[in-house]
């Protein structure tokens, strides 16, 4: 029986660049397909002043309603909002244990962060993950994509990474 989660990371305004806007195309076909995917969510980072990535690293996007905005149509499917690079809290393993999900597949943005850290955490967990690597990239470029890949197949397994 299919339950598969197709888990769409963080495709927010903030992150839409010449390097990433081709995703939105790409992932709004994904969105479309019952027969794989029989559930469907998204992910939305949050940002603020008391963030280590405020904070440490000086990021300043994702402070404000209009840069997170998904820019993919969400069609009534469930938001998970995070304020880290991994979707697995505690709100996400209790949505995947109540629907009983078998498979996650990861797509979206960005590989070399939210991706990578979120595939990591979801391995480690005993979950059963793939990340579709055709509907990822990073707002950095191909070059930190390709990298997050290469890395991906090596920690997760080259079979979760398709």
């Amino acid at each position: 029986m299919n339950r598969n989660l197709l888990l769409i990371i963080d495709v927010q305004r903030n992150f839409i660049n010449e390097n990433t806007e081709s995703l939105i195309s790409k992932i709004s076909t994904l969105t479309k397909d019952s027969i794989n995917y029989k559930y469907i969510a998204f992910t939305k980072f949050i940002n603020d002043e008391n963030s280590n990535f405020y904070k440490v690293l000086n990021y300043k996007g994702c402070m404000h309603e209009n840069d997170r905005e998904i820019v993919l149509d969400t069609n009534g499917y469930k938001i998970f909002n995070k304020r880290t690079y991994t979707a697995l809290t505690n709100e996400l393993k209790n949505y995947i244990k109540e629907k009983n999900i078998n498979v996650i597949y990861l797509c979206g943005i960005d590989t070399d962060a939210c991706i990578f850290k979120t595939a990591l955490d979801l391995f480690e967990n005993n979950y059963n993950v793939k990340v579709l690597k055709d509907y990822c990239m990073s707002h950095s470029g191909l070059e930190n994509h390709n990298m997050a890949i290469i890395l991906l197949e090596k920690l997760i397994g080259k079979d979760n990474v398709i």
